[in-house]
């Protein structure tokens, strides 16, 4: 199974899909990782990206999650998969990749960006993902202001792993 935690940046995608993968000793991979270094230095400037810009990451990362899916692998991957047809263009295989939304306040994640150091997304972009983000329906949607362990389990009990 692929389960793609999802959200704006600053929701907390990599430390509970971390905590996912780790409470159930399966492999995590953070989509960020994925970007090319063109795109973390726009992000880093604070120059959101264009949707050529996504294109290439979006297909490296379809392409691991076939790789993912063809080897039977368990992973948590952190993404922000902001548009509908971002996700329909990740999720290959609806019965073993399920979506997970980290959903927040802007101004609960705004603090989180502010407080946050030693990564390229600053709240500078914050805006344009809240603009950006289409959110989705028929989702299993999370609440961020609640504590992390809390959250991943209430996943775990959600989707019953």
């Amino acid at each position: 199974m692929i389960i793609i935690v999802m959200g704006v940046s600053g929701s907390g995608k990599t430390t509970i899909g971390k905590l996912l993968a780790d409470s159930l000793e399966w492999e995590f991979s953070d989509a960020d990782t994925f970007h090319s270094p063109e795109n973390v230095e726009k992000m880093r400037c604070g120059i959101p990206l264009s949707e050529d810009d996504r294109m290439p990451w979006l297909q490296d990362l379809q392409t691991a999650i076939k790789h993912w899916l063809q080897e039977n692998k368990n992973v948590v991957l952190a993404c922000s998969a902001l548009k509908d047809s971002y996700r329909k263009f990740l999720v290959l295989d609806s019965d073993r990749t399920k979506l997970v939304y980290l959903k927040g306040s802007y101004e609960l994640i705004q603090m989180r960006l502010q407080e946050r150091s030693n990564h390229y997304m600053s709240d500078k972009l914050l805006s344009s993902q809240f603009y950006t983000l289409e959110e989705p329906v028929d989702t299993l949607c999370m609440d961020v202001a609640q504590p992390p362990q809390i959250i991943v389990q209430n996943i775990r009990t959600a989707l019953e792993i």
